[in-house]
C-alpha cells in the first residue's frame, strides 16, 4: 500500500513526520483544501513528467500554481510532458490523487517551485487519495533533496 511506504520512508530516516489520513477526499487541490482546512495554495501539488530520455521527474508547486510551458522548456530543454496516467502507479508507486516526493517506488528527481517558499508549511499527498503530510518548507526541500526551480507562471498582479 502507498501510504505504508510513505511511512516507512519516515520511519527509516527517522523523521518526525506522520501521514495524516481522512476519509475526506484529498486528490484534487480544491478537495485536499477543504477537506484539511486550508488554503488551496498551501496544498504541496506534486505533478509527474517524463523526459524524452524515459526519466520520470517530480515537481512540487503551490496549489494553484501552473506550469509555465517556455520556463519548463527553458530548464530541460523539451516540452513539458506528463506521466501516462498508466505509468504513473508504475513510475512513482503512488496511486494518482496521491502522488507525493516520498516512500517512491524508484528514487526520482525532485524540484520544488518557487511558490513553495511563499509558505512555512504545505501539505503535500500522502500516498493516497485521503491523506496528507504536514511539512515545513525547508524539511521538504531537505528530505527530498529537492532543487528549487521557477517553472511556474507568475501571477497576474
Amino acid at each position: 500500500m502507498s501510504v505504508e511506504s510513505v511511512k516507512k520512508f519516515f520511519e527509516d530516516n527517522n523523521l518526525p513526520l506522520k501521514v495524516e489520513e481522512t476519509i475526506g477526499d484529498t486528490a484534487t487541490v480544491k478537495s485536499a483544501a477543504e477537506t484539511w482546512g486550508i488554503e488551496e495554495d498551501e496544498i504541496a501539488k506534486t505533478m509527474g513528467y517524463k523526459l524524452k530520455s524515459g526519466e520520470y521527474i517530480l515537481i512540487l508547486s503551490k496549489g494553484t500554481a501552473r506550469l509555465d510551458n517556455q520556463k519548463f522548456k527553458g530548464i530541460f530543454k523539451e516540452k513539458a510532458t506528463m506521466i501516462p496516467k498508466d505509468e504513473v502507479l508504475e513510475a512513482t508507486g503512488h496511486p494518482i490523487g496521491g502522488v507525493c516526493p516520498f516512500g517512491l517506488k524508484s528514487p526520482l528527481k525532485v524540484y520544488l517551485d518557487k511558490t513553495l517558499k511563499e509558505f512555512s508549511i504545505v501539505y503535500p499527498a500522502g500516498g493516497s487519495d485521503h491523506s496528507a503530510v504536514k511539512i515545513n518548507v525547508d524539511m521538504l526541500a531537505e528530505v527530498t533533496n529537492g532543487e528549487w526551480i521557477d517553472v511556474c507562471k507568475d501571477e497576474e498582479k
